[in-house]
């Protein structure tokens, strides 16, 4: 006991949150598709966890060259569903797309939460995702969480999350890598990356740029990207790292094909930068780290008439800035205690500008369009290996938001293991989200006395790995109040969800050439939503043959509702891509990559039909 207090005293003031860069380097007997940290802060065996982790690896996110992580994980999990109105940009505002849905719970609303190596990153003032800033070129793997994970990543990640764990270099030497592809409508992708480590110094240096016309007139869409990634490691337990990353673009929003608009307009910059100081130590490891994710947005909202041109630009601006700690350490064979505290600062600034005079207009909300947020939150995660075969966990957190108050949020699971290739796994979580400052204080729906929505989550999953096979199936149950609705002008908290569903998946690799993959879910929603199909599956192959590569991959949607009410619409379409490469030297691959072979008509942003057909083909460059 004397010496487990020792331990705990140690693991309180030794260290330092944030997320660990070398997480996957703790053991080496397992792969890297078995080791996650989303789930919990530390470097953890998915085998003992009781939440639902899919893990993307650099070498599936890069196989098809997407410039941005979204389409490969859309492809890879289960459930989860991106909206898209065109062949590159998902652009923001009114028409935007991007929106990321988990089993019925969306991201466009500040319910599904991106991590950036463990840090949140959403727009501060309308508490969204930008999705054109999830760029591949920083991508080490990306780790997606079905379901409530708020103990550990409180608000916004009431749906779950998707943790992009970014690259860093593991042994000396140095790489180059440029990525350079054209295709349809005029579209342009170039990427560049340099990565090198050199004893204890690391960096990684990346940039991207990106264009294209688009399938319709006034859907130009141009972007710029660059991530920085510096590394040093003091000795073998502890180490530091800085990292940045910005994106800038500019999109053109069409209208629907109903009701056209000209001249609607964006120009939007965001950006995430931040440090971190990590300790590791075979009984415990930690880390305390600082991060900004910012953004600066000016919006034309565009006219139908094109004789009169709007007379004034949309601007705002936003920073979700913070500091996090945590440490977990086994003070007994078999443990794992986890505790952290988190600290965010959320502004927001929305006000209008005269296109003549650049002055600053009167803003139609309150507070004068400015508004500053504080929340803080202690969590505790406890992990217990109880007999070789039975895990438990447990965990909860206090978090305190300067506006909506105080939340507890608890979550509980098992892991039983009757085979050693196989889990049996139980969960119930709550998850919450706070109200956004749209909600609150923006526009004549707004009200300043919304409370936090909430959810419970339970699900029963079992995975089994059988030599080169593995599959997994998973039910769930979703059930929650308190959801912000617009009623009669006002937002209010009286909608409801009560979402159920299953899914499944399996990958199967045939032999050293061929590897098979497919994954299916269904969805049952009592409260319809758009953009949340009710059957999704895909089925994927890749082949590799000497110095041949192909990837293709079937996806299928099944009533994705585009308008839901009185004019309810639902989409049924099936959507064939593929890619080919060759390897003409050690160092250089011609590569060829098309979308939508099938050539459907369909829309997933109801008046915006997607593209037929479209090709792009390139180089890539190794060195």
């Amino acid at each position: 006991m004397k010496k487990s207090m020792t331990r705990l005293f140690i693991m309180l003031v030794a260290s330092a949150t944030g997320y660990s860069a070398h997480a996957e380097s703790v053991t080496d007997s397992l792969t890297l598709q078995e080791v996650v940290v989303t789930g919990t802060r530390n470097a953890t065996d998915v085998r003992h966890l009781p939440m639902t982790v899919t893990v993307i690896g650099r070498e599936t996110l890069t196989e098809q060259y997407q410039t941005n992580v979204l389409p490969t994980v859309m492809q890879q999990v289960p459930g989860l569903f991106v909206t898209s109105r065109s062949m590159m940009g998902y652009g923001v505002s009114t028409g935007g797309s991007g929106g990321i849905n988990l089993r019925g719970i969306s991201g466009g609303a500040g319910q599904l939460l991106v991590l950036i190596d463990g840090h949140p990153q959403y727009q501060g003032i309308y508490g969204h995702p930008i999705s054109d800033s999830y760029q591949t070129l920083m991508a080490e793997r990306v780790e997606v969480l079905r379901g409530p994970a708020s103990v550990l990543y409180g608000s916004n990640a009431m749906g779950g999350v998707m943790n992009i764990v970014t690259r860093s270099m593991k042994e000396d030497g140095m790489k180059t890598s440029v990525n350079l592809g054209a295709g349809s409508y005029g579209t342009v992708q170039a990427e560049a990356s340099n990565q090198l480590r050199s004893g204890k110094f690391s960096s990684t240096v990346s940039a991207q740029y990106g264009r294209t016309d688009n399938h319709r007139p006034r859907m130009g869409f141009e972007q710029y990207g660059g991530y920085l990634k510096l590394g040093y490691d003091f000795n073998d337990h502890w180490n530091a790292y800085i990292d940045a990353d910005i994106t800038h673009f500019n999109a053109s929003h069409p209208g629907t094909t109903t009701s056209p608009l000209f001249d609607a307009d964006q120009w939007i910059t965001r950006g995430v930068i931040s440090a971190a100081l990590e300790n590791h130590y075979g009984w415990t490891s930690g880390a305390i780290s600082a991060y900004s994710n910012f953004g600066r947005h000016k919006i034309d909202d565009g006219t139908a008439d094109p004789t009169k041109p709007t007379a004034r630009y949309f601007r705002s601006k936003d920073a979700l800035t913070g500091i996090s700690w945590y440490q977990s350490a086994q003070l007994f064979e078999g443990n794992r205690l986890t505790v952290g505290i988190d600290y965010q600062n959320i502004y927001g600034n929305a006000y209008y500008t005269s296109k003549e005079t650049g002055d600053v207009l009167d803003t139609p909300n309150k507070q004068s369009g400015r508004s500053y947020r504080n929340e803080i939150a202690g969590y505790v995660d406890f992990r217990q290996d109880l007999l070789s075969w039975l895990t438990v966990d447990a965990g909860i957190r206090l978090d305190h938001h300067s506006v909506t108050g105080t939340e507890w949020i608890p979550q509980a699971g098992l892991v039983i293991r009757p085979v050693s290739t196989g889990e049996l796994k139980a969960m119930a979580s709550k998850g919450f989200r706070n109200p956004t400052m749209r909600e609150m204080y923006l526009y004549p729906p707004s009200n300043e006395e919304l409370e936090p929505e909430r959810i419970w989550n339970y699900e029963l999953s079992w995975r089994h790995r059988i030599d080169a096979f593995s599959y997994g199936l998973n039910i769930f149950y979703i059930k929650g109040d308190n959801m912000i609705q617009t009623i009669q002008r006002k937002n209010v908290n009286t909608g409801e969800i009560e979402n159920y569903g299953a899914e499944i998946e399996a990958t199967w690799r045939v032999n050293s050439n061929l590897s098979l993959t497919t994954n299916h879910s269904l969805l049952h929603m009592e409260h319809k939503i758009v953009a949340a199909p009710e059957y999704k599956g895909f089925l994927g192959a890749s082949y590799h043959q000497n110095r041949w590569t192909a990837i293709a991959g079937l996806q299928f949607i099944s009533n994705l509702y585009t308008e839901v009410g009185d004019q309810e619409t639902k989409e049924n379409f099936c959507l064939l891509n593929a890619s080919v490469s060759y390897a003409l030297t050690k160092a250089c691959s011609l590569w060829v990559r098309g979308e939508n072979l099938l050539a459907q008509s369909y829309e997933i942003n109801l008046g915006y039909p997607m593209p037929r057909a479209t090709f792009m083909g390139g180089v890539n460059l190794n060195f």
